[in-house]
């Protein structure tokens, strides 16, 4: 199995039926889940400075590491995800 980093951007208030539409998904992962969590506030770091990253509609506001067969398969699971705006999935390079 390969291991693949899905970064999902969007933000939907959270109520008891969003929670219960992500729980259902986040169950669909089950033990292919590595790691995965939310992201706050953040701050860009450029060679003209530092700006503050706002959170809003089209942040980036989630990561998840999952571990499945090749690309298509993230895919499959990244389409199933609920209320985003957009997912970006990476497969992880394999040391050497």
């Amino acid at each position: 199995m390969k291991k693949f980093l899905m970064l999902t951007h969007g933000f939907e208030k959270p109520t008891p039926e969003v929670m219960e539409v992500w729980g259902k998904w986040f169950g669909s992962i089950g033990q292919n889940m590595v790691d995965g969590g939310q992201l706050a506030a953040g701050r860009e770091i450029n060679k003209s400075g530092t700006k503050d990253l706002p959170f809003g509609p089209h942040a980036l506001t989630g990561y998840m590491i999952i571990q499945a067969e090749n690309l298509d398969a993230a895919m499959a699971v990244a389409q199933a995800c609920p209320i985003i705006d957009s997912i970006q999935v990476f497969e992880i390079a394999q040391k050497k």
